[in-house]
């Protein structure tokens, strides 16, 4: 995750994915003066923090890896971050579909199959 240089001495964090490290990187986003946060759409893994991040009152923007790729070349999460947070910074990222939180609702119940 990356925060503006001049919100913290170390701009750049790797947070682990279990819950209390998805609280303690929200705690750093707020501690960062951060309101709005952009994820790179990345399937299922990153369900859990986008609904604790919009939660906790951030405005989270999921993003399309194809929009926003950088330049071709090495790739690294540390490069990615930095980039993401570069361009929502400029104001050029736009959040992509995201179904309400009704639609989201996982199915209850036994998945019958037809054969």
């Amino acid at each position: 995750m990356a925060v503006p240089p001049d919100r913290d001495d170390q701009p750049v964090r790797e947070f682990p994915s279990f819950t209390a490290d998805l609280h303690a990187l929200a705690d750093w986003l707020s501690a960062c003066g951060v309101d709005t946060v952009a994820m790179e759409s990345t399937g299922v893994y990153g369900i859990p923090l986008f609904e604790l991040l919009e939660s906790r009152g951030f405005t989270v923007r999921l993003v399309n890896a194809r929009h926003v790729k950088n330049v071709s070349g090495r790739k690294s999460d540390v490069l990615d971050c930095q980039w993401l947070q570069q361009l929502m910074t400029y104001g050029l990222l736009s959040g992509a579909f995201r179904p309400t939180e009704a639609i989201c609702v996982s199915h209850v119940g036994p998945v019958r199959h037809l054969s």
